[in-house]
């Protein structure tokens, strides 16, 4: 047995309980938001973009370089494979030499070594990767965002209401916090939450102010680790604490949030007096969307705070998530 597969079992045990006591504690107290967009509404605070503010942002666009906040996929990558989830997979179903072979065309040995022909395929937990949280991600009692019901509306081909495919392109605001130089570290510390006057540390350090409709990421420090050593990036990793959450979005309007780890949050999320996971109150009761494994190094080397943040998912039908590639732009 390797041994991180110990630190990935144990990691998978303290998530699923820490979940089901999230779920059992609260299931009277709290519940899922009602969108002041209607019952229809599948896209949450995302409503606020609109014409008018992403030709705004794309208006304050000040250069040309172009910051790719996407990370690559490959064998081996970080995941949750300790709970069970598919690993990211890779195969080829053609090659070259193998389509000589085979003729799948009938076109012949000679015309295939001619033009050379090569195929492949993946497959993989949508959860991985930089890629963004789908409103039916995290509820409560059986409902997602807007009241949504698993009896109503999951079916087994994945959910008929918020799923990937309805969360449109965002052009937005994106602010990127850098904790840890606020913090006089390189690296939050591991199971660190981050709280609303780390923020607001930062926030001073960077001379950033928050705006409404913003798409705000939180750097912690941990995609140094990503390339390197995917069971340090995964193991008892940093996040963002709930009161940290409320502010963001409650206090400052926030339409979507970010991070630079796999779980966004830091476990146990909740305080003495409320055990609701960061995603259940972002995503079920906030109808924020999520953004998970966005690389934020290269922002914090050249000291980008603000920029016009450019993203759009995969149309994935019903899903939870969906793999995303966001670019930020300096704006002045």
């Amino acid at each position: 047995m390797r041994a991180g597969t110990t630190i990935r079992r144990g990691f998978a045990m303290s998530v699923a309980l820490i979940a089901t006591l999230a779920i059992s504690a609260h299931a009277q107290q709290d519940e899922v938001g009602v969108s002041p967009w209607g019952p229809d509404d599948e896209i949450g605070q995302l409503n606020q973009m609109t014409d008018a503010t992403r030709l705004s942002i794309l208006q304050r666009i000040s250069s040309g370089k172009v910051y790719d906040l996407s990370v690559d996929y490959f064998i081996g990558m970080a995941g949750f494979t300790a709970l069970g989830d598919t690993p990211y997979t890779y195969w080829l179903t053609h090659t070259p030499r193998g389509t000589a072979v085979d003729d799948p065309l009938n076109v012949g040995r000679e015309q295939n070594f001619h033009v050379t022909y090569t195929g492949d395929a993946v497959a993989m937990y949508t959860h991985m990767g930089t890629h963004i949280d789908a409103l039916n991600h995290f509820g409560l009692n059986g409902k997602i965002w807007n009241g949504f019901e698993a009896d109503t509306h999951l079916g087994d081909r994945g959910w008929r209401k918020a799923g990937a495919e309805t969360i449109p392109p965002i052009v937005a605001r994106g602010v990127m916090l850098d904790i840890p130089p606020a913090m006089d570290t390189e690296m939050l510390a591991a199971g660190y939450q981050v709280k609303t006057a780390d923020i607001q540390a930062a926030l001073r350090r960077q001379g950033t102010e928050l705006e409404r409709g913003d798409v705000v990421l939180i750097r912690t420090g941990r995609m140094t680790l990503f390339y390197g050593d995917g069971n340090a990036y995964m193991t008892n990793t940093p996040g963002l604490s709930i009161e940290a959450a409320r502010y963001l979005i409650e206090d400052n309007g926030a339409i979507s949030l970010g991070a630079d780890n796999l779980s966004f949050e830091s476990y146990p999320s909740g305080s003495d007096t409320n055990y609701v996971p960061v995603h259940t109150y972002v995503l079920g009761e906030q109808g924020v969307t999520i953004l998970e494994v966005v690389d934020l190094e290269e922002l914090a080397r050249d000291q980008v705070y603000e920029f016009a943040f450019i993203g759009a998912s995969l149309t994935f039908t019903g899903a939870s998530a969906a793999p995303m590639r966001p670019l930020a732009i300096p704006i002045r």
